[in-house]
């Protein structure tokens, strides 16, 4: 208990570290992946492949891949990054192909019928998406968007292996000077699973409220 009072402002800058990145990622893969989603599904035909091929590519290499790639990668093309800038773009890009492909079978799954209606009504294309096809393919997309989003925090752990000092990373620091590896990996693991049983009770409470409105 000591260990955890006195090693508490480094667990507390390690975890306000993992929450940034993972929130940075959320933000910016479901940015993008939304407007490449948009692309497999209505994009001209070499909009559609460019996007199939960013999103095939991305979900079939490791995330540490990705990592390890752009951080020692761009160096060597002359472009320097921090860890954390690389951590945060290798997350964000594997991020949004996921969520990419988690649109595309959202907007797939609304009957046709639904577009037809709207084109009955001389609805434009972009208020076919705003009033129509988003709103519905929403309901179906937040759920595994969920399982997304956990897995990203989960990921996020990756960035330690590049030297960010995110909640990982100063676990082990701590570890490796006090040798109490049981309790300072189960405050971890709660301090993990606390995040993101938040972030599950939160997708439950908006799909109840998708599912009334």
């Amino acid at each position: 208990m000591q260990t955890l009072i006195t090693s508490g402002p480094l667990i507390l800058r390690g975890l306000l570290v993992t929450l940034q990145v993972s929130v940075m990622v959320l933000v910016i893969g479901t940015f993008l992946g939304t407007f490449i989603g948009l692309a497999l599904v209505y994009g001209v035909k070499p909009l559609r492949w460019a996007a199939r091929i960013y999103v095939d590519t991305l979900r079939g290499i490791p995330l540490l891949v990705l990592i390890f790639a752009l951080f020692y990668g761009l160096p060597v093309l002359g472009v320097r990054v921090s860890a954390i800038t690389a951590g945060v773009i290798a997350l964000s890009i594997f991020c949004a192909a996921h969520v990419a492909e988690l649109l595309r079978g959202g907007v797939n799954s609304i009957p046709s019928g639904q577009t037809d209606a709207a084109n009955a009504l001389g609805l434009t294309f972009i208020q076919r998406l705003r009033y129509v096809i988003l709103p519905q393919a929403l309901r179906r997309i937040l759920p595994p968007w969920v399982n997304t989003a956990v897995e990203m925090v989960k990921a996020s752990s990756l960035v330690s292996l590049v030297s960010v000092v995110d909640l990982m990373l100063a676990i082990q620091q701590i570890a490796g000077r006090t040798r109490e590896t049981l309790m300072l990996y189960a405050v971890a693991a709660l301090l993990y699973f606390s995040i993101n049983y938040t972030i599950s009770l939160l997708g439950r409470r908006l799909e109840k409220r998708f599912s009334y409105s």
